[in-house]
């Protein structure tokens, strides 16, 4: 039903995750990510709020493997749940509850971590994290989104079709550098992902500086702008 993966640009320290689904809106519910912090998916049957709390307990001072510990044990319902968690360091975590769908599977890698569940085959993560290792000269961002690519092109994706992907990048700011989302797609939402990102990389600096430096912001390009 998901397959997602989590990484860490050892170069500029951004963290975040790309993620793709079968249901509806998946940007709204897995993915996870706080500059300086790490990223977290929690995915299969999913409790949002795993996201955050295990955050905070990173920001807190935990280990990836302490935050999630101690987060599941906080809640209930634990063996439906199937979370992913990297932290600024690029240490990873993960957890895959007994009543987790269907062929599923977990890799981990320099930097990242990847999982999913209703696979068509268990290697698809190993896949991803595969693709992201050998991209590292790229921006993370792009990187996320080949190792997604490569996970649905290439081992197969899930069982049944996806409809909604997201890309979420944290870099030094409260807000995400980049936070893509394709909410439904009967299709192929991976290539309106692509399209995405693609228009809104050239962009994605001048945002900052609106933000930070307002006087100094290029052109907004509207009507009656000057």
């Amino acid at each position: 039903m998901t397959f997602s993966i989590a990484g860490r640009c050892e170069r500029t320290g951004m963290v975040g995750v790309a993620v793709t689904t079968s249901s509806i809106c998946v940007g709204a519910r897995c993915p996870w990510a706080s500059a300086g912090v790490g990223a977290v998916s929690t995915q299969n049957v999913t409790l949002p709020s795993l996201g955050p709390l295990i955050l905070a307990r990173l920001e807190a001072g935990d280990s990836a493997s302490q935050a999630l510990d101690k987060v599941l044990a906080e809640h209930g319902h634990t063996q439906y749940r199937q979370v992913t968690v990297i932290d600024a360091n690029g240490n990873t975590a993960n957890f895959s509850g007994s009543k987790t769908l269907g062929t599923h599977a977990v890799a981990q890698g320099l930097d990242c971590v990847a999982a999913g569940n209703l696979l068509k085959a268990r290697s698809l993560p190993q896949t991803m994290v595969q693709t992201f290792e050998e991209n590292a000269h790229l921006h993370l961002a792009e990187r996320l989104l080949l190792a997604l690519e490569s996970g649905f092109y290439q081992a197969g994706g899930e069982e049944g079709p996806v409809h909604s992907a997201s890309l979420m990048v944290a870099d030094e700011h409260p807000w995400p550098l980049v936070d893509l989302r394709v909410d439904w797609n009967e299709d192929d939402p991976l290539r309106e992902l692509r399209q995405l990102w693609q228009r809104y990389e050239g962009e994605m600096q001048a945002y900052v500086t609106r933000a930070i430096n307002p006087a100094s912001a290029p052109s907004y390009g509207v009507p009656g702008d000057e």
